[in-house]
């Protein structure tokens, strides 16, 4: 992700028929300025100036979250509209447009939200929405059983899937957070009622919407968190945080550190290595045999995932760490957790790729892994929802690839067109039948021809995919992996 950088004061943008002016836009009287400034308080909501990732600059409506004064000087921590909580910031009045000020509607003494104290005051315009939306496919949704048949049209295949007519998909809930970034393409929006995640919301008051280390030291990276995490709150003063990156031991001064490295004989994360290709090796973790390295890596991880709400019940859930190994040790590049017992398919909770190693194939590799764990326990899976907007991305990559690469690949034989189901789509990759699904339509594959839904893989689609496969050099090599599954409903409390 393109960092933001934020303006220099002084460097505003200017307007068509202007001379030039500071940061903020002009309020008729400075005097009217700093009274508008000791009025504005937390829920209120105007324009503030930020760079683009074209670093240009633009003036997003914001509201703000929390007030501080440093020295006399006020600080404004916002949260930009329609923006991920990502980009939330401290700024200065300077890049507040104060003429357009929006103040918070004043209904009730106390602040509440969903009926829970402690929330920030409710904002202008504010309203809770729950929206049900019927989505009604171009065609409705083939059948899982239906077997697909193959035949070439002007240089591209058709593979025709016969479907259940008027079979209509699933209504989506649209949630009520407005931070959420999932799509309503066939995966739920709403926060799921059941699985690992689950939340009362409880946790969603002012001091959890804010950003609240500053920066993390973790071996030879320095990271700046997006995302509030629930370190011990004394920690969250301090320019630095010091990590351990073997252990994941918090330090509050680069002393600290260097005084636990020498006693820490950790090289790697603790637990089994059950796959090793190259400099790429994977560390399987008990979450209650290794608890305070789970909750170690907990605490890390939610400092860039919004949605997560596992911090410390870490017991009925495996972790599997993503390591990059030098001679120094096995660096953490990423990992994603999972229950050791899902009713639901679940084969991820959650999955994380560092910043640093982000945009380099990683996430797409650990998405690849958790599937073929789920393949030797000879299930389908599917991630719990929601994903966050990146994890949504690399999730949709993925599916689109493996899917793709299995249609491309089938082949006639004795001059019969080939034919493959939708369950035998899911069976061969261990993607849910639900996610195949819901990946065809996303791709925009399904059609309606002579009596039969078909699928179309145009020459577009065949050369995108064959140049981001060209792009794709990281790949799992089934042959390293160790792993047995285990039966963990007959193994007590886990």
């Amino acid at each position: 992700m393109a960092e933001v950088v934020s303006p220099v004061p002084g460097a505003g943008r200017r307007e068509p028929g202007e001379v030039g002016r500071a940061l903020g836009p002009p309020v008729a009287d400075p005097g009217a300025a700093l009274s508008l400034q000791g009025e504005i308080i937390e829920g209120c909501r105007l324009p503030v100036l930020r760079r683009n990732q074209d670093n240009e600059d633009e003036w997003p409506l914001a509201e703000i979250l929390s007030v501080k004064d440093i020295s006399g000087r006020k600080l404004f921590y916002v949260h930009y509209i329609d923006f991920n909580k990502r980009l939330d910031e401290w700024v200065t009045h300077e890049r507040l447009d104060l003429k357009k000020i929006q103040f918070p509607k004043k209904e009730a003494k106390t602040p509440t939200k969903n009926g829970l104290p402690g929330s920030r005051p409710g904002s202008p315009e504010r309203e809770v929405k729950r929206k049900v939306e019927v989505v009604s496919p171009a065609t409705p949704v083939p059948s899982e059983t239906a077997p697909a048949s193959v035949f070439p049209q002007n240089g591209s295949a058709r593979r025709a899937v016969a479907a259940q007519p008027g079979r209509k998909r699933k209504s989506n809930c649209l949630g009520t957070d407005e931070d959420s970034q999932d799509s309503s393409d066939g995966i739920p929006s709403a926060p799921r009622m059941t699985g690992s995640l689950v939340s009362d919301r409880s946790h969603d008051d002012i001091v959890t919407r804010m950003k609240n280390i500053e920066c993390i030291e973790l071996g030879r990276h320095r990271l700046k968190p997006w995302y509030f995490s629930p370190y011990p709150q004394e920690l969250t003063t301090l320019p630095v945080l010091y990590l351990c990156e073997f252990c994941l031991k918090y330090g509050r001064s680069l002393k600290c550190l260097q005084r636990h490295l020498t006693k820490c004989d950790l090289r790697h994360p603790p637990g089994n290595e059950i796959y090793r290709k190259g400099t790429i090796s994977f560390f399987e973790i008990d979450g209650r045999k290794n608890k305070s390295y789970s909750q170690n890596l907990c605490l890390l991880a939610k400092c860039f995932l919004d949605h997560k709400t596992l911090y410390y019940d870490t017991d009925p859930f495996l972790f599997y760490v993503m390591t990059e190994y030098d001679c120094k040790g096995f660096h953490i590049v990423g990992y994603f957790s999972k229950e050791k017992e899902s009713t639901e398919d679940y084969n991820v909770a959650c999955i994380l790729t560092l910043p640093p190693y982000q945009r380099r194939g990683y996430g797409k590799l650990l998405i690849e892994f958790s599937y073929e764990l789920s393949k030797v326990e000879g299930k389908t899976g599917t991630p719990e929802k929601p994903l966050s907007d990146l994890g949504l991305l690399s999730y949709r990559s993925y599916w689109s690839q493996t899917i793709l690469e299995i249609l491309m690949g089938l082949k006639s034989e004795s001059g019969e067109r080939p034919q493959i189901t939708i369950n035998e789509i899911s069976e061969i990759t261990s993607i849910k039948k639900e996610d195949v699904i819901s990946t065809l339509q996303y791709l925009n594959l399904i059609n309606y021809y002579k009596g039969q839904y078909i699928l179309t893989l145009s020459e577009d689609i065949v050369d995108g995919h064959e140049r981001a496969m060209l792009k794709r050099l990281l790949r799992i090599d089934s042959k390293c992996l160790h792993f047995t599954p285990k039966d963990w409903s007959k193994r007590g409390k886990w």
